[in-house]
């Protein structure tokens, strides 16, 4: 193989990874990380402060050790102004590291929104929030770690050195970068009482859309991202609700939905609240060469305590891929912690 081609079939994985796969990061638990799914969900909490961390790692029974990691904290809080009025702000950092090259992504996002009271009263409010944020990412790859098909002999041998830095160089001048990001959201919520309420938002991601290459004299941008969510809570007995969701994900010529609905069951009473929840979900994507395909199915559990909230996931995987997975997709792990506070309006939001 000469070193043109060789590189060359390396240049369009790197660049296959970025751009036809084509998806930023996501979660199972997307009500889980709200700063990651829509900046207008900045400060949209019942509190006035909330810290959330998450955690992914998919595909380790087939990848080992070089499964997709995906670590995220944020936290935002809630400012009143006016009568019923808010603005949020906040802030995330997330980081996705993937395969034996070590391709990574880490991101700093700031986020603001404003949540307008549109009608109702103190128990029954119907709210419009505009949301926006920037920041900077960096995104990574060792091309050392990189196996051509020169280094190997016939007779199973394995020379590293057959492939030179001044070959990488040429093809590839740099292995890492940064760039800005921006992004806007609009959310639109309604609470009828604290165990009924409806929203739905979208999310515009990579306005800018960002030059991707890791060569310096191409230009290959990163896809905008739209993203479609929905939600709420119907409580049908005096301690049960049903929480179903939805999130359709749209970025370049990757398509995703997830959606399903979890069982909550309430305990306690005001000032010691308890919950646990049980939920089954489905996501649905495209793999390029076909239509829409079910590529898992998600068990969820939730357990609340009082300001605390402790999520885990597990999805299954039931595409062609299973083959090789033997089912096993991800595990996810969610955590979130709010600070309350004295200042309280009453109901004017759904919980996340």
């Amino acid at each position: 193989m000469t070193g043109f081609r060789k590189f060359a079939i390396l240049y369009w994985i790197v660049i296959g990874s970025i751009t036809a796969s084509g998806q930023d990061i996501h979660f199972s638990q997307f009500y889980a990380s709200p700063l990651t799914l829509n900046p207008a969900l900045t400060g949209v909490m019942n509190c006035n402060n909330r810290f959330v961390a998450n955690y992914r790692n998919q595909w380790a029974s087939i990848l080992k050790s070089d499964a997709y990691n995906t670590y995220s904290v944020s936290y935002d809080r809630k400012i009143p102004v006016g009568r019923a009025d808010y603005f949020g702000l906040g802030g995330a950092i997330w980081s996705d590291v993937a395969g034996s090259l070590n391709f990574g992504t880490m991101k700093g996002l700031l986020s603001l929104s404003f949540s307008k009271k549109m009608f109702g009263d103190r128990k029954s409010s119907h709210y419009l929030v505009m949301g926006a944020n920037a920041g900077l990412a960096q995104r990574r790859i060792d091309f050392h770690l990189a196996r051509w098909g020169d280094q190997h002999n016939g007779d199973g041998g394995f020379d590293p050195n057959t492939t030179s830095q001044e070959d990488i160089n040429g093809t590839f001048d740099r292995d890492n970068f940064a760039f800005a990001d921006v992004g806007v959201g609009l959310l639109w919520f309604s609470v009828f009482d604290e165990n009924n309420n409806v929203y739905i938002g979208g999310a515009y991601d990579h306005l800018n859309q960002p030059n991707q290459s890791f060569n310096s004299n191409n230009t290959i941008t990163l896809y905008s991202k739209y993203t479609v969510h929905a939600g709420g809570e119907f409580g049908f007995a005096k301690s049960m609700s049903l929480l179903p969701g939805a999130v359709m994900l749209k970025q370049g010529p990757s398509f995703e939905i997830n959606a399903g609905t979890s069982l909550r069951f309430l305990f306690g009473d005001v000032g010691n609240q308890q919950a646990v929840q049980f939920g089954v979900w489905g996501r649905v994507a495209n793999n390029l060469s076909e239509s829409l395909l079910m590529d898992a199915v998600i068990l969820s559990t939730r357990f609340d305590y009082n300001e605390f909230s402790l999520g885990f996931s597990y999805d299954i995987n039931t595409s062609d891929l299973n083959q090789a997975s033997n089912s096993n997709g991800s595990f996810e792990f969610s955590l979130i912690y709010k600070i309350c506070g004295a200042e309280n309006r009453g109901v004017y939001c759904p919980e996340f």
